[in-house]
């Protein structure tokens, strides 16, 4: 196998482990966000005169309706952008997996004779 598939073929794996952690990070954050809608969403069902409270690591603190909700909505607004954002970046590494996929497949079958340039060129080589 030439050197320049087996360096695709180690991109892959690093892009593939990179799909892999962004997927685990987005899941964190929708699974967060679903769970701020759902506070929030019960939290207009409360009467604004109720005694609330927050969680501070271990502790609770006492808290006013509009505190609890202004916090709520900023926490929900903060993490539709970082879902939003983690989509994207699923996307780009989807995206450069499968022209890294598709380069490497054309090494391979275009056969390793040895009719191209040698070292690191051609396509996505990021040089000028």
């Amino acid at each position: 196998m030439p050197p320049e598939a087996q360096e695709k073929i180690e991109e892959l794996q690093e892009l593939q482990e990179t799909a892999q952690q962004v997927s685990e990070q987005k899941e964190q954050a929708q699974s967060a966000l679903n769970e701020s809608k759902t506070a929030l969403d019960a939290l207009e069902d409360v009467d604004e005169d109720a005694g609330m409270y927050r969680e501070i690591g271990e502790v609770l603190v006492e808290t006013d309706y509009e505190s609890a909700y202004d916090d709520l909505e900023n926490k929900v607004d903060s993490l539709e952008v970082r879902v939003e954002q983690l989509e994207k970046q699923e996307e780009r590494v989807e995206e450069q997996f499968d022209e890294l996929q598709s380069e490497l497949q054309q090494m391979l079958q275009g056969g390793a004779g040895g009719g191209g340039p040698m070292g690191p060129g051609g396509p996505g080589a990021g040089g000028a």
